[in-house]
């Protein structure tokens, strides 16, 4: 597995501070566990954070100073690289998905297209989409940040091709069309920071039929 498309360095430094939303962070997590470059980019970034932290003067927490947040098990999971094996779903994210993407109870979108909703908590949307070969995504544009995270198949949009283990990481100033672009269905892990801007009426139609 080659990868050749990470998180951008915005994306990496709030993800090694733990200031990700929550549906964000499980991607990126599963993204490094999968990426030796970006757990090596990680690492350095706690690091340096660390280095900052030992220079500042301790704070009474029971006083109502600021607390910090307890390290999430993503992040810990994605340090360790956990989920860089053979399995397709890395291990930050197994307990969100519960078993193979072959068990996966797929709603029905449109011609296809499917997906399925990740409860967790925190800001934004998680879910797996299944796009069958051939097929696309509508045209659109983000009410904030998306990072789509390739776990089968392939696409390719405006930006490049993604193959497994490739992230796709855009935010509001992007617009893109993704195409399935190999013979197996592509599905990817993705979390919206904001709902998707469609075009079109048949496109609002979709996206209405998405509920975000």
């Amino acid at each position: 597995m080659t990868i050749t498309h990470h998180l951008d360095d915005a994306t990496l430094m709030s993800f090694a501070a733990g200031s990700l939303p929550a549906a964000l962070a499980a991607v990126a997590a599963a993204h490094a566990a999968m990426c030796p470059r970006c757990r090596r980019e990680i690492a350095v970034l706690e690091r340096f954070g660390g280095a900052l932290m030992a220079g500042l003067q301790p704070v009474d927490l029971l006083a109502g100073g600021p607390r910090m947040p307890p390290a999430s098990e993503p992040r810990a999971e994605a340090r360790a690289g956990a989920g860089a094996g053979d399995a397709e779903v890395p291990s930050p994210v197994t307990g969100l998905i519960r078993g193979s993407l072959d068990d996966v109870a797929w709603r029905w979108l449109g011609p296809g297209v499917w997906d399925h909703v990740i409860p967790i908590q925190g800001a934004g949307k998680l879910r797996l989409l299944k796009v069958a070969p051939e097929h696309h995504i509508p045209e659109h544009g983000h009410g904030g940040s998306e990072l789509t995270l390739v776990l089968r198949g392939s696409f390719h949009d405006q930006t490049g091709r993604y193959l497994r283990g490739d992230i796709s990481d855009l935010d509001e100033d992007v617009e893109h069309h993704p195409l399935i672009d190999g013979d197996v269905d592509c599905i990817s892990l993705v979390a919206s920071e904001a709902p998707e801007q469609f075009h079109g009426l048949v496109a609002r139609q979709w996206q209405r039929l998405r509920r975000f």
